[in-house]
């Protein structure tokens, strides 16, 4: 009787308790939602509201249900986002690098106990069975605040930055926030070695996609890589396209989504 019990719970548990995929939704530019296998959600850089590449189904905030985390890689406006906004509605953690921190602590942005200030190389443990990873990024970090009566003003925005973001299977997924090709990107191909690579491709302020291909051919080498930060704004002139085309043949595959579509993995 006993094991004939146990196992209708584990039967029960099975159907109540589906195992899931992990999934990465892109908003565009370099807005992603990561659902680990656990349920865990995770959003980085979350430009939705006002991303012109959203489509409009996905920035009805009060959609997003449950975040754990919010990671944000620097101080301007199209990668903050909407993050005070999601972290007061879900009471998500909001981790990025310690400078900047202070400035949305003192700033009021994000309240000081829903933040999580840190650097470089020091892994955390933000949610159960995640470990994040800061790296370095080759870009500029400032943030423009507006206060309550309009008036705008810059703040300190930190150094930007780049995660390795492990998940509780082992996956890792390298989102390289804003930045140019750096020879340290070795390193973390060597020493993190990310499953995904998200990097940016549009030029301009970022890496174009012969630099992104160059980065990805010589120095990180991962098994997939999908291009992102391209085409929002008129600056970013880089493709898809242009980006396999310079990549030519390699071993690493190219995820070609469109805002809005996700990819299993």
């Amino acid at each position: 009787m006993k094991n004939r019990l146990k196992s209708a719970l584990l039967v029960l548990s099975a159907v109540t308790l589906p195992a899931t995929a992990a999934e990465l939704l892109w908003y565009g530019q370099a807005a992603v939602k990561i659902t680990t296998d656990a349920g865990k959600v995770i959003l980085i850089d979350p430009f939705i509201t006002r991303n012109p590449k959203t489509p409009e189904a996905l920035k009805d905030l009060s959609g997003l249900g449950k975040v754990d985390l919010i990671l944000v890689t620097h101080g301007h406006g199209d990668h903050v986002g909407d993050t005070a906004e999601i972290a007061r509605m879900t009471g998500a953690k909001v981790a990025m690098n310690a400078d900047m921190g202070h400035t949305f602590s003192t700033l009021g942005v994000v309240p000081a106990d829903q933040l999580i200030r840190f650097n470089k190389s020091g892994p955390i443990k933000p949610v159960d069975g995640v470990t994040v990873t800061m790296v370095r990024a080759e870009h500029s970090s400032e943030f423009v605040h507006t206060d309550a009566d309009g008036h705008k003003s810059v703040h300190p925005g930190g150094e930007p930055a780049g995660y390795i973001i492990e998940l509780e299977n082992g996956y890792r997924i390298y989102h390289a926030g804003d930045t140019g090709v750096f020879a340290d990107m070795k390193i973390i191909g060597e020493y993190y070695r990310p499953d995904l690579e998200l990097l940016p491709i549009g030029g301009h302020f970022t890496m174009d996609p012969k630099h992104a291909a160059y980065a990805v051919r010589n120095l990180l080498n991962s098994k997939q890589v999908l291009p992102i930060h391209y085409e929002t704004f008129p600056p970013l002139t880089g493709t898809p396209e242009e980006f396999k085309a310079a990549l030519g043949t390699t071993q690493t595959k190219v995820i070609d989504l469109a805002p809005g579509e996700t990819m299993k993995f």
